[in-house]
């Protein structure tokens, strides 16, 4: 068993890079639909169920330490690559996606809290209404939701459940079907041409600028000092369970590396590899702390959740059918709402680097919708419950 933070950083990396390599050097048509950023966090996830290390203080420091300096540092990255004029070709429906996920998910919860009320307990709607507020916004909305409606934060267990166990499912299922994108186009017949284009470009120019080491040292420099300059700023704004320190830090770096991006720093070659470097570690030190085993303690919840996703699934479906939407689109609107600013620019990443900022500010939406739609699906299930 792994006791100590080296080890177990190296062993996340080690899986990493095993899966990578197997993923470039083998025809497995697993990879075809579990790419190897999923399987690493299924493997993990897998390695953490069966103990291979134990939540020592040492290890989880590293794991709080990484991950919060980390996912800063990679944003800025990312966004070191991103083309704004490019992004304004998408238009408005990616905010009609981002309204119709954040509907659906409220019409989700009403019509799964109907069919699961008799199992669940008396005051479970206030929970869930909190849960709302944080799969239509992010943590700080569900505290708002939690703390407008009174909810003890003994009540809160279950609902922590599901969105840790559910939601880490949902991100699994999501950047499992990246590779199927132009098939669900074609099927809904949405003009994807825009994202291929600007995927093309992204790549054409990264193929175009030769990777050096002193670049890396100074793409890795400045995303590092950015990361610790916006926590650090962040802790002395101003802030409310509508908008967290993390939302600031957020913010802080989005604004940064689109600004960067306009600098002689955005012309830089290695921002992209770096930034899929720490990609992969931060969705394995994410999925390091999940544990299959979590599934048999409230299997009620757990059901629930994931027939709170479908149904929520099944919307985006049917509207993307009827409005032709593309599946990024559906994907990151979806994202945004339940997973936030950790992981809407992850799923962005994933399609092009160049779309990361759309992950971003739509996530940043979230915030601004998520404690207001708790309150008004908890005001629906409170009518149901009576």
């Amino acid at each position: 068993m792994i006791t100590t933070s080296f080890i177990y950083v190296t062993a996340l990396l080690v899986i990493a890079a095993m899966l990578k390599v197997l993923e470039n050097t083998t025809r497995w048509r697993l990879f075809e639909y579990l790419p190897a950023i999923v399987s690493l966090y299924f493997v993990v996830m897998l390695c953490s169920t069966f103990g291979v290390w134990e939540k020592t203080e040492e290890i989880n420091n590293a794991y709080k330490m990484l991950r919060n300096n980390l996912l800063p540092a990679m944003i800025f990255l990312m966004l070191l690559d991103a083309d704004l004029r490019q992004i304004k070709q998408l238009g408005g429906r990616m905010l009609l996606a981002f309204f119709i996920a954040a509907v659906s998910i409220g019409i989700a919860f009403v019509v799964a809290f109907a069919l699961f009320q008799s199992y669940l307990q008396p005051e479970a709607w206030k929970t869930l209404a909190a849960l709302s507020g944080s799969w239509m916004g992010g943590t700080g909305n569900m505290v708002a939701v939690q703390l407008a409606l009174d909810v003890p934060d003994a009540s809160m267990g279950y609902t922590l459940l599901i969105d840790s166990i559910d939601y880490a499912m949902w991100v699994m299922f999501l950047l499992a079907l990246v590779p199927h994108a132009k098939r669900f186009n074609r099927w809904v017949k949405a003009d994807s041409q825009i994202l291929e284009k600007i995927g093309a470009n992204i790549e054409l120019e990264d193929e175009q600028r030769p990777v050096n080491v002193g670049g890396l040292l100074i793409l890795l420099a400045s995303a590092l000092l950015m990361s610790a300059l916006a926590q650090s700023a962040a802790l002395n704004l101003p802030t409310s369970s509508y908008f967290t320190p993390t939302a600031w830090t957020v913010l802080i770096v989005t604004l940064a590396g689109v600004i960067g991006a306009l600098t002689p720093l955005g012309k830089i070659a290695g921002a992209s590899q770096l930034s899929m470097l720490m990609l992969y570690l931060i969705i394995a030190l994410i999925a390091s702390r999940a544990n299959f085993a979590e599934l048999t303690q409230a299997p009620i919840y757990i059901i629930l959740g994931l027939v709170i996703l479908a149904i929520h699934a099944l919307i985006m479906v049917l509207m993307a059918k009827w409005l032709k939407l593309d599946l990024f689109t559906c994907g990151v609107a979806s994202l945004a709402n339940i997973g936030g600013v950790a992981s809407a620019p992850i799923l962005a990443a994933s399609y092009s680097k160049a779309l990361i900022p759309v992950g971003v500010l739509m996530a940043m939406l979230g915030y601004i919708i998520g404690t207001g739609g708790g309150l008004l699906v908890g005001k629906m299930l409170s009518f149901i419950a009576s």
